[in-house]
């Protein structure tokens, strides 16, 4: 973390590539880092490496979007306490980490209060209290930021507190670490993950096939034999992963690795990434596209996340284009 990139030009200088085409005034509101881990996978002088692409600031990032918000998906009114998020029956969301190892451009938490909604504050008091308070709940959710950026000390404190609530089953972490810093992935925290009562579960995020090297591979292979239940969700990215070639082989690629494909994320219209956006239509004839050449088990959801909504909306064609049989048989 102490090494990653933060100066937009130095990222430049770094894959051989003009200054020119950053954008200061992109990195004012939200600021450019990137692992350097993440950036020795970046293919020199190509100014549409997907991955690049996915960190690099960009002027339309600066361009008012009348449909686009700062909450595209009303957290803030879901806020039962400081980072406590409870929009859906029988789990919440703790905001378990302030700061990511990545910015990534379309990141729907871009504008997110982090120093008005960390639990941490008053050592994740208020946010205990209110999960042992509502015994409906059977599931704690870590996100930030990135839960993995907490010491492991501090991590299996917060675990242990969270095992001790008897109405709790499973945990789920969602973090973005094993795949852009795995060396993160260490005995340390292999050991508290392997511990415990609660039954662990981790949704990583990964949108290109170039993000999963040997390094990578290995971190995700220990994890699953501490016994972890892994899956991935991806954001659908124009210019990125919007093409089913590319999507099919994410999915083979974590499936490798005991990785499952979980969730295709529709692009959650937060102000500043409105040049991200793939269409609804396009979407599915991409999923449509995956079901014709994958395995059921290898094609993500594809999903949106509206406020207010009791669950993430599940999108789908009513009917496939041939013989007319409903999609979900």
């Amino acid at each position: 973390m102490a090494r990653a990139v933060t100066d937009p030009q130095e990222l430049m200088r770094r894959l051989d590539l003009p200054c020119s085409v950053v954008d200061a005034e992109a990195c004012t509101d939200f600021p450019l880092r990137v692992p350097e881990s993440f950036i020795a996978r970046m293919e020199q002088g190509n100014p549409r490496d997907p991955l690049l692409m996915q960190v690099l600031p960009h002027n339309r990032e600066t361009l008012f979007m009348p449909d686009y918000r700062r909450d595209p998906v009303g957290e803030q009114a879901s806020m039962v306490v400081p980072g406590v998020i409870h929009k859906y029956s029988g789990r919440v969301l703790l905001i378990a980490a302030v700061s990511c190892a990545v910015h990534c451009r379309y990141c729907f938490r871009r504008h997110f209060p982090y120093v008005e909604a960390n639990p941490k504050r008053d050592y994740w008091r208020a946010a205990l209290d209110y999960i042992a308070s509502d015994s409906t709940i059977n599931e704690v959710i870590l996100s930030g930021g990135d839960p993995l950026l907490l010491a492991d000390s501090h991590l299996s404190k917060l675990i242990g507190r969270l095992e001790a609530i008897p109405h709790l089953r499973r945990m789920r972490i969602h973090t973005r670490l094993p795949v852009v810093l795995p060396s993160r992935v260490d005995e340390a925290l292999l050991h508290w993950l392997g511990q415990g009562r609660l039954q662990m579960v981790m949704v990583i995020h990964t949108n290109h096939p170039n993000e999963l090297n040997e390094s990578v591979h290995d971190a995700l292979q220990k994890i699953a034999a501490a016994g972890v239940a892994l899956l991935n969700q991806s954001v659908l990215l124009k210019g990125i992963n919007d093409q089913a070639e590319t999507l099919g082989n994410l999915s083979e690629k974590l499936f490798s690795t005991g990785v499952l494909p979980y969730y295709l994320h529709l692009l959650d219209k937060v102000q500043g990434a409105a040049h991200f956006e793939v269409s609804e239509d396009i979407a599915l004839i991409l999923v449509e596209a995956m079901h014709s050449s994958l395995p059921g088990y290898l094609v993500p959801r594809l999903v949106r996340e509206r406020e207010g909504d009791p669950a993430k909306q599940l999108i789908s064609e009513p009917f496939r284009r041939i013989g007319g049989i409903p999609a979900d048989i």
